[in-house]
């Protein structure tokens, strides 16, 4: 087995020499032949090696379309928000536009308060103000809004006021129609949290000049609600089960489930013990401070 090894060895070394010493001519030849033998397989070597470079550019290249477009996703999810804020800004800025009209039209005083607070049940039937009695906010006050009126003002603190829904069944209101001045109770019939709640109208004599589509406002009387507040649209006129007087249930103007500010109707005498209140509270920090301050 060595021997054919060390003869094949021997063999090729000789054909070696033999090319070498050939003359130049034969030796082209020799060369000549020996490269196209070659070139096929040189050819698919560099094909080969530009395949494999080109593959490596194209996996580079997906990693950075794929950093890239994570940029670019980061980018537009940004966007995205600041739009949404800027949203929010606009329809708050146009809100607060809209109220202070409203505050400047009403004829009474106006206490504007920001809804912070919903009743825990999810009913929907009471709301916490942002403001109480230091700033003029008396109890059974009315509530209203641009749409029209909220409920009134049931517990006070210093700073803070809850508001009796129209929609809660403990809250009744005087009220009349606006075309014809029919008047009657109003009474909240409660309401499934998302659903905009819904009122009766009581006591209305059978021939009483009442129909669908007629606006109920407040009627002034009981000193509580101001005359001609907004407070519903009549959806239904029926005789009472007891047959002796005609009931109507009413849509409610303002959206109790949505309302963001609400305006308190303030008396003088309510804002003038808010500023009492502030003076004496000035008054007695300032004698404390001189107290503090003597030798």
């Amino acid at each position: 087995m060595k021997d054919r090894r060390w003869i094949a060895l021997c063999a090729i070394g000789l054909i070696v020499l033999a090319i070498l010493n050939l003359p130049d001519t034969a030796s082209l030849r020799v060369k000549g032949a020996v490269r196209d033998g070659l070139s096929p397989l040189q050819g698919a070597l560099r094909g080969g090696v530009r395949e494999v470079r080109e593959i490596i550019r194209y996996v580079r290249g997906i990693g950075d379309l794929a950093l890239e477009n994570r940029a670019l996703f980061e980018e537009i999810v940004y966007l995205r928000g600041e739009v949404r804020v800027a949203r929010d800004l606009e329809r708050d800025n146009q809100m607060l536009r809209e109220l202070l009209g409203f505050s400047r039209r009403f004829p009474t005083r106006l206490i504007s308060c920001e809804v912070i607070g919903r009743d825990s049940t999810g009913w929907w039937q009471t709301v916490r103000l942002d403001k109480g009695a230091e700033s003029g906010v008396a109890e059974d006050r009315a509530v209203i809004t641009p749409d029209g009126l909220l409920g009134r003002t049931v517990a006070v603190s210093d700073e803070t006021a809850d508001v009796l829904l129209l929609s809660d069944p403990t809250c009744k209101v005087s009220v009349r129609v606006a075309r014809s001045g029919v008047l009657g109770i109003m009474t909240g019939l409660g309401g499934a949290p998302g659903e905009q709640p819904a009122c009766r109208m009581d006591y209305m004599g059978l021939t009483a000049d009442i129909q669908e589509g007629d606006e109920i406002v407040t009627s002034g009387l009981g000193g509580v609600f101001p005359k001609g507040l907004v407070a519903g649209r009549v959806t239904r006129v029926e005789v009472a089960a007891d047959g002796l007087y005609r009931t109507a249930f009413l849509q409610i103007n303002a959206d109790l489930g949505r309302a963001e500010y609400g305006f308190v109707v303030a008396t003088d005498a309510d804002l003038q013990a808010a500023a009492k209140g502030l003076t004496e509270e000035l008054t007695g920090t300032k004698t404390d401070l001189l107290g503090e301050s003597a030798p």
